[in-house]
Formats: structure tokens, C-alpha cells, sequence
């Protein structure tokens, strides 16, 4: 089978994935009674692909604009006009269009924008209109929605969630983690540099298949494909010798900040004009684009790349204040975003992660919610010192709260895990038990038994649904931040869904994702009000998704409800052990069908396969209220 390539889209067999709102929201756009939408975002972002989907099966006409005719009068609308023809007559001959799609609506001409102006006025015609941001619009164009002639859908990024899934697609397995993220960072929402930049990792043969996990993953340097080229051109080009000596070493002192003291300030106050660098707030000078660094190292002599590059060893320092800056925000209970350069160079560079680093970034994850890259972190740490007890305890953790059942009963010689495994095989009941032994008032008072800060190591009680043990405990302990965990608690009590619905948005606030996720969906049980409740699902079903396979109590059997009916259907049956043609034939449905539905299930679940719908369908016995 061949596969028709379009430089605007992401060639199949990657799957169109992560836009199924945008997706629903321009298709409404089309129904009876409305006129259309315009799409926007930077190049790469996947507009093409969205409308591409939306309008796919319907009786749609499509023009492009092109750089080369944008002084040849209707110019995109040739195929659909006679070579001279007035607007008005154009306007008359394109009316009985119903459904008109301009791609690159940017670069049309100024009668071609003038003639989409007017179909829009006349309202007979839906219009899906795209328009790729940074660059000039004709204001026949822009004022489809300044003028509010039509509503305006601002592409955001794909989430790294997405991202995973296209790229598990592309390789054909799932990819580490780590590895994601540094696509996905590298990328900066650009579909299309990710599809050139991985095609080229995987031509290359960088990808390394690894033996605890089975993932796809990739060390070593960033290949400098054409399109890479293309992206960073503005930096590979420059002409002046004292500009480009700056970004160069800029470029080799990543991953490292530069102090404003050692460049000269006018060269850089002509590349920050340029938006090829950015100061922070401490002063220090960074490269703007993550793949400046790469693409102007690469472009640099042997010589000079070996006199002024990076070695791990000139990075502990640097290490070591990351270390210390997270294990902060960690006993702060505050785990927003924090950048982490120096670590992740070392992870990209294939170079040895000390495990206390390791453990604290895996433990830093976990808290976010992140849990696959939690695991990966703690599995660097344990390459390096493999009997880490600290990073077998997060990896550990990490699995456990994705619902994975270990096959032996390895994770026994790391305590705070012990209970985590206990709900991930449906025994609430002793995951209370083991969670309460643990934070007993008897021990040590600070700290739990592994040195974990007290507060979470309480906080365990209340996400797995027994608040009345640590309550008044947690409200003890000093400190805003523990506080929010003891109102958690408390609302939980109580019963208080409105309570429980405001202590998720603080936690949501302080970047703890699956805490917020877990309070939200025990607001469910608790509102009074249908409304309410659905809300709380609703809210606490985004975040989840946003949890890399989170499968914990408080969230068990609650993610069915954000699937359509139909859906939850064959979903249910899926998780009894059917196949799709089972399936297909008690439902009357095709097989493709069947395997469509199960996809998109499998994407608005966080499920990679079939294998975790029973525990998704089924609440354990021991749950609580």
C-alpha cells in the first residue's frame, strides 16, 4: 500500500489523534444554520489535517492559496472560474457552493480574499477557512472575524499525551517517556518538524529498544535533517561574525545559563529584537528555539565543537541546584513546571543519571501525575546504581498507581509501595490498612518510614477514600501547603462536594494533576446535584487524561462516563472478553466499526490496549464513597 504524501499533513499511517473536541467543534460549524469558521495557528500545527477530517465525506470544494499568485487576480479560484469574470459574477457563480474549504487563506490574492469576504456576507456558502499565523492576512480575510462574520478556532499544541500516541504509531511500539518529552520539547507543537525529525531518528537507526520495558528510545544528538535546516536557518545564517560567535556559544554552553556579563550587550540586544535569544529574570541568556543549540553545534568544526563543548562532569554543580530546587517544591507541596535542563541533557546525551537525582525527578513526576515518566526516571537511576532503594520505591509507586499488578512480590522491599500494589489488585481494603500501619502516630513524627515528608505519606489515606484516619493530623502539620491536603481530607469527611470541587482547583493550581483529578472525581459520589456532578466528571475525566494511565481508586469506573453511548457499548463488551467480531455481530455493526469505536475509546480512557478496560469498567469491590 502507498500513501499519497502532503508536506501540510501527517503522512498515515500516523493516526489523527488528541483533536476530537476541535474536531466536534468544527463540524458544528457546518450544521444547519451556521456559516463556517476560520482555523488558525503557526505552520505544522495540523489545520490542514483537522478540517481535512471534519469535512471528510461531505460535498466540499477546496482552493489553496499559493505565494507564487498572489498578484493574479482569483487566482485559487481558477478551476472553479472563466478566465475574466467580475467579483460579483464570481459571487453568483460560487453561491450554489455549499461547503467551500480555503487552505492557506494568508496568501491568497487580494480578489480571491475579497470573493471569500463576500460568500461569507451572503451567508449561502459555508466557509471552513485556514489561516497560518506570523504571516501578513489580506483584511478581506481578517475580517472574518474582526468583523464577526465568522468564529475563530486557535489551534493549541497537541498535548505530549497525543504526541505519544502518533509516535507509538511511527515506530510501531510505544515510545519511553524521556524520549517523548524530548520530541515534544524539541518540536514545540510543529507537527511537521516531528515527523521529519523522528523519521530521521528512526532512519538513522538511533532508536534502541530497551529490555526492562520493551519502549522505543533515543540518546545521542539531534539529527540535522533539511527541515531542521529550514527551522533554524535564521540562526544558521547569520552573517555577522560577532552575532554568530555569540549564538555559537550560547549554542555549546547549553545546557548550562549564560550570564549577561559575558557577551556584549549590543549584539544581543540585536538578536533579542530578532527573537533569537531571551533573558530571564536572574539575567542569564538563552537560546530561544530548543533546536538552535543542536543545529548551530552541529554546524560547528570538529575542532571547535571538541574545545568548547559540555561534559557531564562540568554539570554536577549545576546538578546538584537542580536536585535542591526540586526537593524544595516537593516539601513546599508546590510541583508547577520547573525547568530542568541540566538533567535532561544528560538523559539526551546517553550519559549516567546519579540516582539520588534520579529518584528525587521521579518523585517530582509521580506528584504531577506523570507516572510513565516518573518510571522512567527512577529506571535511569537504577542503570546507574541498580540496587537504589529510593528509585525502586518510585518505580514502584509509579506502576502501582497506573494499576499494574506486579507478577512477583519484588515491590514488598519498598514499603510506601505496598499499599499502592494492594488497590492495584482491588483490595482497598488492605491498602487502607497498610497505608494506616505505615503513618501509625507511634512513629517517627516528620517524616514516614522512608524519609517521605509526612504530609503525603497521610495524604495517602485520603486518596484511597479513609480521610477520618489522618484528618485532624494533617491538620497539624505547618505550613499552606500541607493545608490544602488537610481540607482535601476534611471535605471528604464531610461529604462536601462544592468543597471537594474547590480543594481540586487548588491542587490543580500547586501542579498536583492527579490529586486534582482524584478530589474531583470523589466530588462526583458526594454532589447532590446531577449537574454538579456531571461537571465534577467532566473536569476530573480531562485530568486524568492528562495522567499518562493513571488507574487509581478514587478514579476507578469513572472515566465510562465521558464516552458516547454507543461507546460505552462496545467498550463494556470489549472489557467481557469479546472480540471486535463478536462484537460486530451482536451489536450489527462492521468490524471496522467496532475497531474505529475502540479506538477512540482507548484515547479518551488513557488505555493503550484492551487489557485495561476491565479494570476502567468494573469499580473494585472495596471502594468507598
Amino acid at each position: 500500500m502507498t500513501f499519497e504524501q502532503d508536506a501540510k499533513t501527517l503522512e498515515l499511517p500516523w493516526p489523527f489523534t488528541g483533536r476530537e473536541d476541535e474536531l466536534e467543534l468544527v463540524r458544528g460549524s457546518l450544521t444547519a444554520g451556521r456559516h463556517g469558521i476560520v482555523v488558525s495557528g503557526p505552520a505544522g500545527r495540523g489545520k490542514t489535517r483537522l478540517v481535512t477530517e471534519a469535512v471528510r465525506g461531505g460535498d466540499c470544494v477546496r482552493v489553496t492559496g499559493t505565494p507564487e499568485t498572489r498578484t493574479l487576480p482569483f487566482a485559487a479560484f481558477a478551476h472553479l472560474l472563466s478566465e475574466s469574470v467580475s467579483l460579483h459574477r464570481a459571487v453568483q457563480l460560487l453561491s450554489g457552493t455549499r461547503l467551500l474549504l480555503i487552505d492557506d487563506a494568508h496568501l491568497l490574492d487580494d480578489s480571491s480574499a475579497a470573493l471569500v469576504h463576500q460568500l461569507a456576507v451572503h451567508g449561502r456558502t459555508r466557509l471552513v477557512v485556514v489561516v497560518t499565523d506570523g504571516n501578513p492576512v489580506p483584511g478581506a480575510v481578517s475580517r472574518l472575524w474582526t468583523g464577526e462574520l465568522l468564529p475563530r478556532l486557535a489551534l493549541e499544541p497537541l498535548p505530549r499525551e497525543e504526541i505519544a500516541h502518533l509516535l507509538a504509531a511511527g515506530a510501531g511500539g510505544p515510545l519511553e517517556p524521556l524520549t517523548v518529552k524530548r520530541l515534544h520539547h524539541l518540536c514545540q507543537g510543529d507537527l511537521r518538524l516531528l515527523r521529519d525529525l523522528f523519521g530521521a531518528v528512526r532512519e538513522r537507526g538511533l532508536l534502541t529498544r530497551a529490555t526492562d520495558t520493551d519502549e522505543w528510545a533515543w540518546r545521542g544528538p539531534v539529527p540535522v535533517t533539511a527541515t531542521v535546516r529550514e527551522r533554524t536557518g535564521q540562526v544558521l545564517a547569520r552573517a555577522d561574525l560577532d552575532e554568530r560567535e555569540s549564538l555559537e556559544r550560547l549554542a555549546f554552553a547549553e545546557p548550562l545559563a549564560s550570564s549577561l556579563d559575558d557577551f556584549d550587550l549590543d549584539v544581543l540586544e540585536r538578536l533579542e529584537a530578532e527573537d533569537l535569544i531571551h533573558v530571564d529574570d536572574r539575567g542569564a541568556v538563552h537560546l530561544t528555539h530548543p533546536l538552535h543549540g543542536p543545529a548551530l553545534r552541529a554546524a560547528a568544526g570538529r575542532l571547535r565543537a571538541r574545545r568548547l563543548a559540555r561534559t557531564p562532569d562540568q554539570c554536577v554543580p549545576a546538578l546538584a541546584a537542580e536536585r535542591a530546587a526540586l526537593t524544595d517544591r516537593i516539601d513546599r507541596t508546590d510541583v508547577r513546571p520547573l525547568p530542568t535542563p541540566v538533567g535532561e541533557w544528560l538523559v539526551a546525551e546517553g550519559a549516567p543519571v546519579p540516582a539520588g537525582y534520579a529518584a528525587v525527578r521521579a518523585r517530582f513526576a509521580r506528584l504531577r501525575g506523570e507516572l510513565r515518566e516518573a518510571a522512567a526516571w527512577a529506571r535511569e537511576g537504577l542503570r546507574e546504581t541498580p540496587a537504589d532503594h529510593a528509585c525502586g520505591a518510585e518505580l514502584a509507586l509509579a506502576a502501582a498507581q497506573s494499576g499494574d499488578v506486579p507478577d512477583t512480590d519484588d515491590t514488598l522491599a519498598h514499603r510506601p509501595a505496598t499499599g499502592w500494589v494492594a488497590a492495584a489488585r482491588g483490595d482497598v481494603e488492605t491498602a487502607r490498612e497498610t497505608v494506616a500501619e505505615a503513618v501509625a502516630p507511634d512513629r517517627r513524627e516528620g517524616t514516614a518510614e522512608d524519609g517521605r515528608p509526612a504530609a503525603y505519606a497521610l495524604y495517602d489515606a485520603v486518596r484511597l477514600g479513609a480521610p477520618e484516619q489522618v484528618a485532624g493530623r494533617l491538620a497539624r502539620l505547618p505550613g499552606d501547603g500541607p493545608a490544602v491536603l488537610a481540607r482535601h481530607a476534611e471535605a471528604l469527611v464531610d461529604g462536601d462536594g462544592p468543597a471537594l470541587d474547590r480543594v481540586a482547583g487548588e491542587l490543580e493550581q500547586r501542579g498536583f494533576l492527579l490529586f486534582a483529578a482524584e478530589a474531583h472525581a470523589q466530588a462526583v459520589r458526594a454532589h447532590r446535584d446531577p449537574r454538579a456532578a456531571r461537571m465534577s466528571r467532566t473536569r476530573a475525566v480531562a485530568l486524568a487524561r492528562r495522567c499518562q494511565g493513571a488507574r487509581t481508586p478514587a478514579l476507578s469506573g469513572l472515566v465510562l462516563g465521558e464516552l458516547t453511548a454507543r461507546q460505552r457499548q462496545i467498550v463494556t463488551l470489549a472489557a467481557a472478553g469479546l472480540s471486535n467480531r463478536q462484537i460486530a455481530e451482536r451489536l450489527t455493526l462492521s468490524v471496522r466499526t467496532v475497531g474505529n469505536h475502540l479506538y477512540s475509546a482507548y484515547a479518551r480512557l488513557g488505555a493503550s490496549d484492551r487489557g485495561a478496560l476491565p479494570w476502567l469498567v468494573e469499580l473494585p469491590t472495596a471502594q468507598s464513597a
